[in-house]
């Protein structure tokens, strides 16, 4: 899709005109504005950034000169001062300047997108750059996590790493959705969601907590996929490979992973069926988790064929084999207890991650001798601060939303250039690194973007039953052992026909009555006013001198001004600078 934006090279055009055609894209000037937002912008990350020809809007704010002094934030609080501290002593460590502080407008669109999973109403964007409040950024964070939006955008991020985008036979999803929405909204201890989701019993509608391991119960695979999952998801370690073999180059043994596996033998789930009268067929009404009798060894078979056995024991804490025990919940409270749980550093490394592209440890679940941590330093105190935090992970968002690192632009420059994992060197976070939205991201910022009022007043189930068939275009399954799928907009032709020709984009360009491009057009602004208002709901920023110029230009060719106001709008929604995370 992105890539479909991008034409550099002249000799494109004769195609970019077939696929105009192919496209029947109502608005006849869409490519030409397209070309003409490419020679006047740069995309996310660039080190060469375009100079405007006019200044933009002033960012003369006492906090906006803190910022860029490098005095970013001297927190009172001593984790955040120990993130700085460890971050900047790898900068001088390996020679690099960090990327200048990102502007306002920059970073409220990451951190709407990071918090809350879409960017932010073009209202709000003025009200906040004009703030003179210093510590406006740690005040926003703050108001973030009490939004109803960080609970919403969390409980789907958790829903689908525990059970995937696409509902497994068996499995709740509305049941799971409801016990992350009420255990982000009363910001439960994390070591407490993580016992439950392990060790829960009952029914999937009742006890959502369930639907975690019925979702990795899909087939009759003796818990070897619930094992996996539940250490690479709540402890960071990746102890697949370990089922059939140890590896040379892995710490993991075979016998550890069929011994955590032998944890989970005492479960089994039960589908209670009712007849549907209207087909006569029976339906799958609940599923019900509950425990079974086992007792004794697993047995396992090694790669010469040898035989072994596996009683209960996580790593060397050993519990009673027999059936009078609960080994689930035995497990729950051996992984959520103690001063150094496993629990504590992935959670630490995967929430890192998904602010900053890249966590300490990549890929973010498995974090050891194969991939070891970046500031492993500083990744061990996070941990032990995170516990004597009592598991607060609003607390820990605070820590890095709050960080100097986090508040750098994304743009890279000379002087950091090296500062590059998608080459294989390990994060420095020197800057922030772009990363693509998320499907659910696209999604919302889109409603955000075209209709802000219907947006904020839109019943939330009906909203999320279309957002949900909306995303099964966009879904990819790999059919691993371990169901991995995808969901990220890479830029294959289907997703770019969807966005560039979809109901979405087809109904926000429309100029309609009530609609958000008919409203801005109506209104008693200025051209200029009304260009910039465009530019704010979708790319969250004001447009550049040059840019100013090119829309004022595209619009000026139309004698009737709506074409105009469509293709830009189009093209805006449609580039490169809308669908990154920056």
């Amino acid at each position: 899709m992105s890539n479909l934006c991008v034409f550099h090279d002249s000799r494109v055009a004769p195609a970019c005109e077939s696929v105009r055609r192919f496209l029947a894209a109502p608005f006849a000037g869409v490519f030409a504005t397209i070309a003409l937002l490419l020679l006047t912008s740069s995309a996310p990350g660039s080190d060469k950034p375009g100079k405007p020809t006019e200044k933009p809007p002033a960012r003369s704010s006492k906090a906006d000169k803190v910022l860029r002094s490098g005095e970013t934030h001297r927190s009172a609080d001593p984790v955040v001062a120990l993130i700085n501290q460890q971050i900047r002593q790898a900068w001088q460590e390996n020679q690099i300047v960090a990327s200048p502080v990102a502007d306002d407008e920059e970073w409220l669109r990451r951190v709407s997108l990071d918090l809350h999973g879409h960017i932010p109403f073009w209202k709000e964007i003025d009200r906040f750059r004009k703030d003179k409040n210093p510590n406006k950024r740690a005040a926003l964070v703050d108001k973030m996590l009490d939004d109803p939006a960080f609970v919403r955008n969390w409980t789907t991020l958790w829903t689908n790493l525990t059970i995937g985008r696409q509902t497994p036979r068996q499995v709740s999803r509305a049941g799971i959705q409801k016990f992350f929405r009420e255990s982000f909204a009363q910001n439960r201890p994390w070591n407490e969601i993580v016992y439950d989701l392990v060790s829960a019993e009952g029914r999937s509608d009742e006890n959502g907590a369930v639907n975690f391991l019925l979702a990795q119960m899909s087939t009759r695979d003796e818990m070897v996929l619930a094992t996996a999952k539940t250490t690479r998801l709540f402890m960071g370690v990746q102890l697949q490979c370990a089922q059939c073999h140890n590896h040379p180059f892995d710490p993991w043994k075979q016998a550890q992973f069929w011994e955590l596996n032998s944890f989970l033998r005492q479960t089994r789930p039960i589908e209670h069926r009712t007849l549907n009268r209207a087909t006569g067929q029976r339906m799958t009404d609940y599923t019900e988790l509950v425990r079974t009798d086992f007792s004794g060894p697993v047995y396992y078979e090694k790669r010469s064929g040898e035989m072994q056995v596996a009683y209960p024991i996580f790593f060397d804490k050993k519990i009673d084999p027999g059936s009078s025990v609960d080994r689930r919940k035995e497990l729950a409270r051996l992984m959520t207890s103690g001063d150094r749980p496993y629990i504590a550093q992935a959670m630490i490394n995967r929430t890192w991650g998904h602010f900053f592209g890249y966590g300490f440890s990549n890929p973010v679940d498995d974090i050891g001798a194969r991939h070891p941590p970046s500031h492993p330093e500083l990744l061990e105190r996070l941990s032990q601060e995170f516990v004597k935090n009592h598991f607060d992970v609003k607390q820990l968002i605070r820590w890095i939303c709050t960080s100097d690192a986090y508040q750098l632009t994304s743009r890279t420059t000379i002087k950091n250039a090296k500062d590059d994992p998608a080459m294989g060197h390990a994060p420095l976070f020197s800057r922030v690194y772009p990363k693509p939205m998320e499907a659910e991201q696209l999604y919302d910022s889109l409603l955000i973007a075209t209709d802000v009022e219907h947006t904020v007043h839109a019943d939330w189930t009906a909203r999320q039953k279309q957002r949900d068939e909306w995303l099964q275009q966009f879904i990819f399954a790999f059919g691993t052992d371990e169901n991995d799928e995808a969901s990220t907009f890479n830029g294959t032709i289907p997703q770019a026909l969807l966005m560039m020709n979809g109901q979405l984009i087809e109904k926000a360009t429309g100029g309609e009555s009530g609609s958000f491009l008919h409203k801005v057009l109506d209104s008693e602004s200025t051209e200029i006013q009304k260009i910039q208002r465009l530019y704010l709901a979708s790319l969250s920023r004001h447009p550049h001198g040059r840019e100013l110029g090119a829309a004022e230009h595209l619009i000026e060719l139309y004698p009737d001004k709506l074409p105009g106001y469509q293709d830009l709008f189009w093209a805006l929604l449609n580039s490169n600078e809308f669908i990154i995370n920056h």
